[in-house]
């Protein structure tokens, strides 16, 4: 299976798209400066015990507490709060765990007010990002995650992926691991450290005994709430979980983020840094690749399937309901219950990959077409779990009920992707007038002047639809040559094939959307 990634860097966000035999499988979006994430650590402050729910609400420095469950404390918790008031009160005056004791476990029924009382600092780690109205889910269990092996301090054990099949494997990999391991900090052995040798472990170790001593010093003096340390960005994290033998190209449009990657790669994968290219073309990326056609064929609530049957995809607060639908798919068996089987079966690969794609999680109800076959129903069933075995997310599928639904679960860690595939017309703004396209070339310039000798910009970028950017830029003597010459700056016009024929955009020299 051959796999790409395809970044595409603005002034805004980076979108980064998981692309598999040129099928979109995977979209994230990660803007700029933005907080909050899965893995950040805080030091937060405990706002208000709830005893009917074993639960405290802690101020991280978000609008809303954050939540933290007595069962997210982690059996070590009381070492780890031990180390972290020594740490704020100058007392623990070294990074590492050497001489450090352990304490007992917390009691697994324990209650919440036998731990904290308000305006008690606590370090935390993101659990589950903020969704909806809700603030962050919160765990005192902190883990830093690398190429090859997760820590987990305070804990005196090693553990191994469970999709690590190969028992001899599993025993060189668990003793190898023990024998480089510092004192009091626990280890998971991931599926990607398979067949790894000890030259490639102990980098990664030791970057993360780095990332523990960098928690540290930000830990000593500081008064919550405050972050203490930031997951790696978006792109960092797909990269370090995600690039294998498999993947054969990596498209960046940003140079600086190209280097960068370069640099990472290097690191963890230095057979993999050669994949890494800097996309230098006129048009848009995922322009460019075909991936915005995929993206807004694949979004929303009808999704179509290439025999003609659909998906009706409808989200709510408690739940996703995923309806199959034979649409106008022509019958290849005369038989009504083989049809509904093959019309099942694409459907659960269908489902499979929209599931990964926007990120869907809790749960989510899929109503097949009725089958009364057990043979046919236990296929479809097996169907989805095969398919479902490459999603990361960790989730759960029960067998079909005696109404043909299957329910899922999944986890949630971030809100579910939703884009809008459906928008307001631009030409007319929901008017269903439009001004005479005569008078396009006029607006066009009377914003061009105010941008370039008003607001003073050095330089500009034009976007409109591929059709406008031909009328403009085509000819020995284009109506961008005579702009360039009559306001004597830079001015680029770009192809756009998501614009509407007659609507345009602006960007400043840094990328940045220009408002009029």
């Amino acid at each position: 299976m051959a796999s790409e990634l395809f970044i595409d860097c603005t002034a805004e966000e980076v979108r980064i798209a998981l692309l598999e035999n040129k099928r979109l499988v995977e979209l994230n979006t990660e803007k700029s400066g933005r907080e909050f994430q899965v893995g950040d650590i805080y030091l937060g402050r405990i706002r208000k015990l709830i005893p009917s729910l074993n639960a405290a609400f802690v101020d991280i420095g978000y609008s809303r507490d954050a939540f933290l469950h007595y069962l997210d404390l982690g059996p070590q918790f009381r070492s780890l709060d031990a180390f972290v008031k020594q740490s704020l009160s100058g007392r623990q005056t070294k990074q590492n765990l050497e001489n450090f004791s352990l304490l007992p476990d917390i009691n697994k029924h324990g209650k919440i007010t036998e731990i904290f009382s308000t305006g008690q600092s606590v370090l935390v780690q993101i659990a589950k990002e903020p969704i909806a109205n809700k603030g962050p889910r919160l765990t005192s269990l902190i883990s830093l995650a690398g190429r090859y092996l997760v820590m987990i301090p305070f804990h005196d054990k090693v553990s191994l992926s469970q999709k690590i099949k190969i028992q001899q494997e599993r025993d060189r990999l668990k003793n190898l691991t023990e024998s480089i391991r510092p004192k009091n900090f626990g280890f998971i052995i991931r599926t990607v450290a398979e067949n790894k040798t000890a030259s490639e472990l102990v980098p990664d170790l030791n970057d993360l005994v780095k990332k523990w001593e960098q928690c540290y010093l930000s830990l000593v003096g500081a008064t919550p709430p405050v972050k203490i340390l930031g997951e790696e960005n978006r792109t960092t994290v797909i990269l370090r979980d995600l690039v294998n033998a498999e993947f054969s190209n990596i498209y960046i449009n940003d140079r600086l983020l190209c280097d960068e990657t370069r640099q990472y790669l290097r690191t963890i994968a230095p057979e993999k840094e050669k994949i890494v290219k800097l996309f230098q073309n006129k048009s848009r990326i995922f322009d460019h690749f075909g991936i915005d056609r995929q993206i807004k064929s694949l979004f929303g609530k009808y999704i179509t399937m290439e025999s003609g049957a659909y998906l009706i995809i409808e989200h709510t607060e408690a739940m996703h309901v995923i309806d199959v639908n034979s649409g106008t798919r022509t019958a290849s068996n005369p038989d009504p219950e083989a049809n509904a089987y093959a019309t099942n079966i694409e459907a659960a690969k269908e489902i499979a990959r929209q599931l990964r794609l926007r990120d869907m999680g809790g749960i989510i109800v899929v109503d097949f077409i009725d089958m009364r076959s057990d043979e046919y129903r236990r296929k479809v069933y097996e169907t989805l779990i095969n398919e479902m075995k490459t999603d990361r997310a960790q989730h759960k599928i029960l067998p079909p009920s005696r109404f043909n639904l299957i329910e899922i679960t999944r986890e949630r860690v971030r809100p579910v992707i939703n884009i809008q595939t459906t928008e307001k017309c631009p030409a007319c703004d929901g008017t269903g007038e439009i001004r005479s396209s005569v008078l396009i070339l006029d607006q066009i310039e009377n914003n061009i002047r105010y941008i370039l000798r008003e607001q003073n910009e050095p330089s500009i970028t034009l976007e409109v639809h591929p059709f406008m950017h031909a009328y403009l830029t085509k000819g020995l003597f284009s109506i961008r040559i005579k702009w360039i010459l009559k306001y004597k700056k830079k001015i680029k016009i770009l192809p756009d094939s998501s614009l509407h024929l007659v609507e345009f955009r602006f960007r400043n020299h840094i990328g940045n959307e220009i408002k009029i």
